[in-house]
């Protein structure tokens, strides 16, 4: 039955703590925008795609690309 005399202040602790976080969180705009981030990797990116090179634009003597036998 003593344990109850700790459980109860812990669990006071526990719940202010947890909506501290949660005021914390909404002043520093945490929920403002829950959409876009869900969106943004189904999104096109044109202006860093880099077209991969050719076949005929790569340098056949670059130690990187060539096999040792």
């Amino acid at each position: 039955m003593n344990i109850i005399l700790v459980l109860i202040p812990v669990t006071f602790l526990i719940v202010v703590a947890a909506v501290g976080v949660f005021f914390w969180a909404v002043h520093h705009q945490q929920f403002d925008d829950l959409d876009s981030p869900g969106v943004l990797p189904l999104m096109e990116e044109n202006d860093h795609a880099t077209p991969a090179p050719s076949r005929d634009e790569t340098n056949v003597d670059d130690p990187k690309l060539t096999r040792l036998p």
